[in-house]
């Protein structure tokens, strides 16, 4: 047992696979030290886009989510790992089970608004930030609230509301969620000088976000700005989605030196296809667009990938995917759904013909 508190049990370095074998076994006894070794594992899989380290903080969490009374703070990383997974309906299962045990949960709130904005249920969404107001930071609360306005109709009013939030409002394990929200609404604005300029600031804040670095690639490669795409992502290409970006840079710098990267895609989407496994069908979607031209297959991807999730960028690929197959009636839902959300981006343009 520790002497106090500020003992340290064990440091983890980062990209660390597993821990030593005297933590793992405190962390089936002692919550104190499996929910922050679990929560090291999400963000490793956060930071890289390494979905095993996932299964890394599932099996810490395991021993603890039959225990009796339930424990909110397990529920809702549980959620969390099931969010990263694709698995959304179980998340919000999870976190329904948190708050009705804790339901001033500001995590679970937020978590929840976070699943619910992916499945494109923007009101249900904006609800879930309502209730942040309780237990979180007023800034949390605003960013949450904001981001949601933004894709259904006041994406200028709500543009300006977070740049006004300034970083020393906010926490700073927010700061640079609130970076990726402005480089994203200033990219749906057609701001894309404001829009890089944010999502660098962010990547200098926090270098290892995986979410900042994939759209600051989407935006250099949207310019065929591709050497700098390749500077961007060197070291970061053992992962499927950058990898993707990066042999799209290659494709658009005509270099032949993609094609055995190439090859690894097209069999580690092959592998998920087979495994079932939905969390870059948006990926394999845009692979047979930007990479191996296949219309129908991008189709068949983005329709697949549609049924599971509807941000933007998914309204994007299904649209490209269903012009680039010449099967415009493929896009109807995508049409649909932004005609009911009000929502705008100005990188549609003609995708949305």
């Amino acid at each position: 047992m520790p002497r106090s508190d500020a003992q340290v049990l064990v440091e983890l370095p980062a990209g660390a696979r597993h821990s030593a074998v005297e933590t793992r076994d405190l962390a089936r006894s002692r919550l104190d030290v499996a929910l922050p070794l679990s929560q090291f594992y999400i963000s490793r899989a956060r930071a890289t886009g390494d979905l095993r380290f996932l299964g890394y903080a599932e099996a810490i969490l395991n021993p603890w989510q039959s225990r009796v009374p339930l424990l909110p703070e397990v529920l809702v990383l549980h959620a969390t790992i099931l969010q990263s997974r694709h698995a959304f309906a179980p998340a919000l299962t999870e976190l329904d089970r948190a708050l009705r045990v804790q339901p001033e949960d500001a995590q679970a709130w937020l978590t929840r608004a976070t699943v619910l904005r992916v499945l494109g249920r923007y009101d249900e969404a904006l609800e879930s930030c309502r209730h942040l107001a309780v237990s979180a930071d007023a800034a949390i609360t605003a960013l949450c609230s904001e981001s949601l306005r933004s894709l259904t109709g006041h994406l200028q009013s709500a543009y300006a509301t977070v740049a006004a939030l300034g970083q020393q409002t906010l926490p700073p394990e927010a700061r640079a969620w609130r970076y990726s929200e402005l480089g994203e609404m200033a990219e749906r604005l057609g701001n894309d000088a404001e829009a890089e300029r944010w999502l660098k600031a962010g990547l200098q804040l926090a270098p290892e976000d995986f979410y900042l670095r994939a759209a600051c690639a989407d935006l250099l490669l949207r310019h065929g700005r591709a050497g700098e795409t390749l500077q961007l992502l060197a070291g970061y290409e053992s992962v499927e989605p950058m990898l993707l970006r990066s042999v799209i840079a290659h494709k658009l710098l005509r270099d032949g030196s993609s094609e055995q990267a190439q090859a690894r895609l097209a069999a580690a989407f092959e592998l998920e296809q087979l495994r079932g496994d939905a969390v870059h069908r948006r990926e394999q979607a845009r692979f047979f667009l930007d990479v191996e031209p296949q219309p129908s297959a991008a189709l068949a991807a983005a329709q697949e990938n549609w049924r599971v999730q509807r941000e933007p960028d998914d309204i994007l690929i299904l649209l490209r995917a269903a012009r680039a197959a010449h099967q415009s009636q493929a896009g109807e839902p995508a049409r649909r759904f932004l005609q009911q959300q009000s929502l705008e981006d100005a990188r549609l343009g003609a995708a949305t013909l």
